[in-house]
């Protein structure tokens, strides 16, 4: 370690006693007087250095200024009327004035509200309370890297959807603004993180298939996955979802809730869609750690557009498939705790019957670390997650966070109470934090890393054997919103509103700490009781290798094919 300088900041009301309590939180006494003088002197040095850089201006990378656009950067709260599933947080119109391509031209989207977009305030659907002291939020200043690529591929932003209270819920009724209901039963949960960017596309596709109020909606989405947050409610509300190969797609200018497992992906409704955003969205940025050397410069970004429009016509041209396609049913995720019977079926015979009418091999593979993956994934991330969740810090390696994302921290009573209230599963990632710092060896944590690795290499050497694994992605069809949440009961407890999300991420969440790409296929439909009429969605998940994104995107398209077959 160098040392700048020996300075002392101007105004430093640092001294002996200061140092003797930073020494009692790390369990030891500095007994030398010298020494104590010496240490006061370094660490003044080092507020100075701090000063420094906090008086002086910040700086914004060229590629993350805001984009020229044709209208204005301003921004509204929708009426309830336009936003009957409480799906938008913020409204905007944001064209570009000179886009680079058409990939997405005249495309409705909407942008995670964790996302940077410039002149738009970020909640994490959380309370104001949560990001100043004052209640006031600032505005973001940046356009997320993908964001930026959008908006240059001549796609029309509309807005940003209401996520999850700081996207650490995999159902959706942890918002600030209130729950996310379902668009095709009011009541039931979207799932979540990215609640509201699901629903605005499910809506969509349901608007155009009947005569129901469904709002203002989008025709495409993106959100955020960590544990299963695109997945999860594509998989609820019956639309395609892909959390891509890690590192594919930049998360510069995205709140982190843990850098190793970060991704941002796209919502649609068509498997087109999907590919079309993918390619908008994937190739390095120059500033996203995440970004490995196996991340393709923007120029060699895969064509997924022309890759799934030639298989397409492939399949429509040829009865035989050129290449000998193989399914795994991952037997483990058919056997995971929560996973309800009939999604179990569901899933289990529509992969068997669909991928077989196209000529699939579909065959039963064990990977018995799989049941481990819930618990690698929540050794490995929750020690240090509210670190860039909840305190904004950095992590070790060079990076850039939204400069306009600010968090309270250390929270206040007040903010103790409201997050008990909202989402008390944030305040279980505080007390983790402090309970691995007090009770439990950084050992641990680094194991844990170790053992991702090992889950990584299970996948990878099943995946040598066939194409791609078949799992359940969400373990039931949605469910009611709890009863604590819909009524806002002061005398719920904790475990009241938590209880329906245990368990929802366990098929989802390993391959967001392994990097395999997962798509979410909707695959069939389940009768809700006491709602004549009303069949809720089942989400089928597709892992593929990583790096090899268009192979799900192909194999979904199989499936669309093979339903066809089997439902003459």
């Amino acid at each position: 370690m160098s040392i700048v300088a020996l300075t002392e900041a101007s105004s430093s009301n640092l001294g002996s006693v200061q140092v003797r309590e930073l020494a009692v939180q790390l369990g030891i006494e500095v007994t030398n007087s010298q020494d104590l003088d010496d240490y006061v002197l370094l660490l003044k040095s080092f507020e100075a250095v701090l000063k420094k850089i906090e008086d002086g201006r910040d700086y914004i990378y060229p590629s993350l200024e805001l984009q020229a656009v044709s209208t204005s950067r301003r921004f509204w709260r929708p009426n309830a009327h336009d936003n009957p599933f409480n799906a938008w947080s913020h409204r905007c119109e944001l064209v570009s004035i000179n886009p680079v391509n058409d990939i997405l031209k005249d495309r409705t989207i909407v942008i995670k509200d964790n996302i940077s977009v410039g002149g738009l305030p970020t909640t994490l659907g959380a309370p104001p309370t949560a990001q100043s002291a004052n209640g006031e939020r600032e505005l973001s200043c940046i356009d997320a890297t993908v964001v930026s690529r959008i908006l240059e591929s001549g796609a029309i932003i509309k807005g940003t959807s209401t996520c999850e209270c700081f996207c650490a819920s995999p159902l959706s009724f942890t918002s600030d603004t209130g729950p996310v209901h379902n668009p095709r039963l009011r009541g039931f949960t979207a799932g979540g993180s990215s609640s509201g960017s699901s629903v605005l596309v499910a809506a969509h596709f349901l608007a155009s298939k009947s005569n129901g109020h469904y709002g203002e909606t989008t025709e495409l989405a993106i959100g955020s996955d960590q544990a299963g947050s695109v997945r999860i409610p594509a998989s609820f509300n019956g639309i395609y979802g892909l959390k891509p190969t890690f590192g594919l797609i930049p998360y510069t200018g995205a709140a982190s809730m843990s850098p190793m497992i970060d991704h941002i992906g796209p919502l649609a409704s068509s498997l087109e869609d999907i590919a079309a955003l993918l390619e908008v969205m994937a190739g390095y940025d120059g500033l996203d750690s995440r970004m490995s050397p196996e991340a393709p410069l923007r120029i060699n970004v895969k064509p997924y557009v022309d890759i799934l429009a030639n298989f397409r016509k492939q399949l429509q041209l040829k009865p035989g498939l050129d290449r000998k396609w193989r399914v795994g049913l991952l037997k483990e995720s058919f056997e995971m705790d929560g996973v309800s019977p009939e999604v179990r079926r569901i899933v289990h015979e529509a992969a068997t019957e669909c991928f077989t009418a196209v000529g699939l091999t579909v065959e039963e593979i064990s990977i018995p670390m799989h049941r481990e993956g819930p618990i690698i994934w929540t050794a490995s991330t929750r020690p240090s997650m509210s670190g860039p969740l909840c305190q904004g810090k950095v992590p070790g390696h060079l990076s850039f966070l939204p400069p306009h994302l600010q968090t309270q921290w250390p929270p206040s009573q007040e903010l103790y109470e409201t997050m008990t209230k909202l989402n008390p599963a944030l305040v279980n990632i505080w007390f983790s934090e402090k309970y691995a710092e007090k009770f439990s060896d950084p050992a641990i944590q680094a194991k844990a890393h170790r053992k991702v690795f090992e889950l990584r290499n299970a996948y990878d050497q099943a995946l040598n054997d066939v194409d791609v694994l078949v799992t359940p992605c969400a373990p039931t069809v949605a469910m009611p919103h709890p009863k604590a949440a819909e009524s806002e009961d002061p005398s719920a407890s904790i475990l009241d509103r938590l209880a329906t999300a245990v368990g929802v991420t366990s098929n989802t969440c390993p391959f967001n700490v392994t990097g395999h790409p997962g798509l979410n296929v909707p695959c069939g439909f389940v009768s809700v009781p006491n709602h004549p009429g009303i069949q809720l969605p089942v989400g089928m998940q597709i892992v593929g290798r990583r790096w090899m994104d268009e192979e799900l995107l192909q194999v979904a398209a199989l499936f669309e094919k093979g339903k066809e077959a089997h439902s003459k």
